[in-house]
């Protein structure tokens, strides 16, 4: 049951689609892959002040994250680049809330395969199109804009609130994890990534690797005078796919045990030779395999190093040991802990508003969620609109399901202040 201020707060979220759509668009016709994040956060930092919301630029460099145990690798530059954070309320008593969204986007070609530009928003039969529309430009719409209905309806957020919009999701976890590092936490995070409205329960660990090959370069006039590394790459593939079936035999935290395959093997690039009418000297793969909860990063990474020496081994062909090496994620899998008043509090504003109470997912990816969890030490969870194609061609979000998700959020913050002000001391 709704009481009359909590009506008035769903009035004003419906009355907030509009805004909440253009804030998606907007966001999304800012194509912010890797390093290309700054005309998101333009945008972002408009919004923000437009909404009257406060608005502060957290680096990605700052003294001592370098060394930060749970930092990820990188190999591109991340001096000038920044999140944007948004606080209220610094200091007030109560426990402290964050809603966190990722900025960043993977990208999208080749876009010729895209019905319309990727960066060129749509809408058509109650879905809207774009890169990065689910994932996840509609959930960073929707949590700003249930702040902006609690407000019209008039009712006060006087508790401790951080809204984080961050980059590098999509590849180290390194946006988040520098908002912690700087000493933006909080008790509780919500992120809306889009898995739809069902509360999250835990996520596998994500490691990156790369492989090089050497081969011995030569005239086409006589192959049989070089060595392809293109072709001999080929022949590790099947060690990498046994590597995944060997990690998914393993024994599994529940409740990944019922799960029928949940830690994935994807060779996501491809490169090698210089040109056609030379026997290529190199080739390089890098991929991205699952692992569970409570493995860490340097035992996966062992067991990349392991199939791979092992699969030189047996081919025996003279060639040099392929390079292994890391860049990106390396991130720890984990479970959440699903019986704690915010997620109990998020799961009864779920069944306030379509009468039932919301199912768990169990994912196969990593979110930003494992730098609160692992590193911050934050419990939290997912909840968000429902997307499709996401990574894919024609990427969509569900328009009815971003609006349920700014419905749920505000009365979410509606209700975690009232729970904040019944735990005031008495003076």
């Amino acid at each position: 049951m709704l009481d009359t201020t909590e009506k008035r707060i769903v009035a004003a979220c419906e009355a907030l689609m509009d805004d909440t759509l253009d804030l998606t668009r907007d966001l999304v016709r800012g194509y912010s892959v890797l390093g290309q994040e700054l005309g998101a956060l333009d945008t972002m930092e408009a919004w923000f002040e437009r909404l009257g919301l406060p608005a502060t630029r957290v680096p990605l460099e700052a003294p001592g994250f370098a060394e930060h145990p749970h930092r990820a690798p990188t190999e591109w530059p991340c001096a000038g680049r920044y999140n944007l954070v948004s606080q209220l309320n610094v200091g007030a008593p109560g426990p402290h809330l964050v809603f966190n969204g990722h900025l960043d986007v993977v990208p999208a070609e080749p876009t010729e395969m895209w019905t319309r530009p990727p960066w060129e928003p749509w809408e058509e039969d109650g879905w809207l199109y774009g890169r990065g529309a689910g994932d996840m430009k509609a959930g960073i719409a929707a949590m700003v804009m249930a702040v902006e209905a609690v407000r019209r309806a008039g009712v006060a957020i006087d508790f401790p609130l951080t809204l984080q919009t961050v980059i590098e999701e999509e590849c180290t976890g390194n946006g988040a994890l520098a908002c912690l590092h700087q000493g933006y936490r909080g008790d509780f995070v919500l992120i809306p990534e889009p898995f739809g409205a069902q509360i999250y329960s835990g996520q596998v660990g994500v490691l990156w690797f790369r492989m090089r090959l050497d081969g011995v370069p030569a005239h086409v006039l006589d192959t049989t005078a070089g060595r392809n590394a293109i072709e001999t790459l080929q022949q590790y593939l099947p060690a990498l796919k046994a590597l995944e079936a060997e990690i998914n035999a393993l024994p599994r935290p529940t409740p990944y045990a019922s799960h029928p395959h949940p830690f994935n093997l994807s060779i996501g690039r491809v490169e090698g030779g210089n040109w056609a009418s030379s026997v290529p000297a190199h080739a390089v793969l890098e991929g991205r395999v699952g692992f569970p909860p409570g493995m860490t990063p340097d035992a996966a990474m062992q067991r990349v190093r392991d199939a791979i020496a092992a699969r030189h081994a047996e081919l025996d062909d003279a060639t040099p040991p392929p390079r292994v090496s890391f860049h990106g994620f390396r991130s720890e899998g984990h479970l959440v802990d699903l019986d704690t008043p915010g997620i109990r509090l998020l799961s009864a504003c779920h069944e306030a508003l379509v009468g039932e109470p919301p199912v768990h997912y169990l994912s196969t990816c990593t979110t930003d969620l494992r730098a609160f969890h692992v590193s911050g030490g934050i419990n939290g969870t997912c909840y968000g609109p429902v997307a499709e194609r996401i990574h894919g061609v024609d990427e969509r979000v569900e328009i009815a399901s971003i609006h349920h998700v700014l419905t749920t959020y505000a009365l979410f913050l509606h209700r975690w202040g009232q729970q904040a002000r019944q735990e005031e001391p008495t003076p």
